[in-house]
């Protein structure tokens, strides 16, 4: 299996950020008639199998979708969409193959706060292209509320909508009253124009499947580790040695936690961005010769599969130096099958 293909994790009642780019890097749209069908495409498909488009936001060259998906159909609706315009555009333009780049991104995005600040991240790409950045603010704006290949004029009252666009429950997230919403809303998109939204830039940046805090992004981890266990059916078979279990799990544990110079109890923790349970793990694996559903409950996951998923963090790619440096303390600890008790 190609690991750099990530499996879609799709359920009910799930929102995504959705991005598609055209292949190559050419123009996704030649004309505003492109547009106009890429556009009719989007809502015939949303209709088709009850998808909510809440926002969109079409580039030269990729397309922004904020979408719910009261059914969990997102693989379906994105096949038509995709699929429905690439027909039209080799047709009108008398070309053949792709239009859009490999397979769409597709992030699932956590509750109301991580949905408010992508919108306006979503909304504001007219106006961070480049050519744009160097135009006086009051022009930004001007072009903000000008620009119309976006749901931004009709979320602020500027246009009509199209009958499919979701927008309400996005708009209430502003709060207040009903009536003041699209002004305030406006006002919120607005102020992100010469203030960049630096720490939501990071959580963009922490994980290619989710968008959210570490809560939401260690479920949807956890979401996928079980698919890809399901899809493989490798649970307590990757990564496993055929070694003998030659040391308790108990002195594993201890030697693991003195490496890295905590308590044993750190182990069951989480902690963001450290490999700690990724190298306890695999030391388990390796010296105590547990099964990964027996190693679980160790290190306060919930299944073979989340196990399976931190090994998966040190098996080839890039291993964190930290990542690397831990195991190799812990098997020096280990050799000497002595490792004190200090920190149990």
């Amino acid at each position: 299996m190609d690991m750099a293909r990530l499996l879609r994790v799709e359920y009910k009642g799930a929102e995504y950020h959705v991005t598609v780019r055209s292949n190559w890097g050419a123009d996704l749209y030649r004309d505003d008639e492109d547009r106009a069908y890429w556009l009719y495409r989007l809502g015939e498909s949303a209709q088709a199998h009850g998808v909510h488009v809440h926002l969109y936001c079409m580039m030269a060259n990729h397309f922004h979708l904020v979408v719910g998906t009261p059914g969990g159909d997102l693989g379906r609706f994105m096949h038509s969409v995709l699929t429905g315009y690439t027909i039209f555009f080799n047709r009108r333009h008398q070309t053949h193959g792709h239009v859009t780049q490999g397979r769409y991104g597709a992030r699932l995005v956590a509750g109301n706060e991580y949905l408010l600040r992508l919108s306006r991240y979503v909304h504001l790409n007219p106006v961070k292209v480049k050519a744009a950045q160097a135009l006086p603010l009051e022009e930004r704006v001007q072009r903000l509320g000008e620009y119309a290949w976006s749901s931004f004029r009709a979320y602020v009252g500027l246009c009509e909508g199209p009958r499919w666009l979701v927008s309400e429950p996005m708009l209430a997230l502003v709060g207040g009253r009903r009536s003041g919403r699209r002004r305030r809303y406006w006002e919120y998109v607005e102020a992100g124009i010469p203030e960049e939204d630096l720490e939501f830039r990071m959580e963009l940046m922490r994980s290619a499947k989710s968008i959210g805090d570490e809560d939401f992004r260690e479920e949807v981890e956890g979401r996928y580790c079980a698919l890809l266990g399901k899809r493989r059916r490798v649970e307590d078979v990757a990564l496993r040695q055929t070694a003998p279990a030659a040391v308790a799990p108990e002195t594993v544990l201890v030697a693991t936690a003195q490496a890295a110079g905590v308590h044993v109890e750190e182990l069951s923790r989480r902690r963001r961005e450290s490999p700690l349970k990724a190298v306890a793990a695999r030391m388990l694996v390796r010296h105590a010769g547990l099964t990964q559903r027996d190693i679980a409950p160790l290190l306060g996951l919930q299944s073979g599969s989340s196990v399976n998923c931190q090994l998966r963090r040190l098996s080839g790619g890039r291993i964190p130096k930290t990542a690397v440096e831990l195991t190799a303390r812990t098997e020096r600890l280990l050799a000497r099958k002595q490792p004190t008790t200090a920190n149990r």
